[in-house]
C-alpha cells in the first residue's frame, strides 16, 4: 500500500521559518522523482520543487533562494525547507510522486499525500 504523509505544517509570522517532511513507503520512490505542491484557496496546485533520483532538484520561481528540498533515503522522507516565509506562502502543501520530474511539473501525479497546512501571518 502505497502512503505519503506529510508532517510540519503549523503557523508562523513572516520572516519565520518551517520544514515539512513526507515520510513515503510502499512503492519503490528512489526510482520516482518526488516533489512539494501547494495549494492556496481558489488556485490550483502548483508545483513548488522537485527532488530527482540523481539528486539533482528543481525549485519554482516564486519561491527560489527561500526553499530548499531534500530527500534522506535511509528514512524514506523528503523534506520541504522553508525560510522567510510570507504571507503568499500559505496554503496546503501536498507531497506527490511521478516515475519522472517532468511529469510533475506537467500536472501528472501518480501518488499523493494528504497534505499539510501552513499558515504565514504578516
Amino acid at each position: 500500500q502505497v502512503q505519503l504523509v506529510e508532517s510540519g505544517g503549523d503557523s508562523v509570522q513572516a520572516g519565520g521559518s518551517l520544514r515539512l517532511s513526507c515520510v513515503y513507503s510502499g512503492a519503490t520512490f528512489s526510482s520516482y522523482c518526488m516533489g512539494w505542491f501547494r495549494q492556496a484557496p481558489g488556485e490550483e496546485r502548483k508545483v513548488v520543487a522537485t527532488h530527482d533520483t540523481d539528486g539533482s532538484s528543481i525549485i519554482a520561481d516564486a519561491v527560489q533562494g527561500r526553499f530548499t528540498v531534500s530527500r534522506d533515503s535511509t528514512k524514506t522522507t523528503l523534506y520541504l525547507q522553508m525560510n522567510s516565509m510570507a504571507p503568499e506562502d500559505t496554503a496546503m502543501y501536498y507531497c506527490g510522486a511521478s516515475l519522472t520530474c517532468e511529469r510533475l511539473w506537467t500536472g501528472y501525479t501518480d501518488f499523493w499525500g494528504q497534505g499539510t497546512q501552513v499558515t504565514v501571518s504578516s
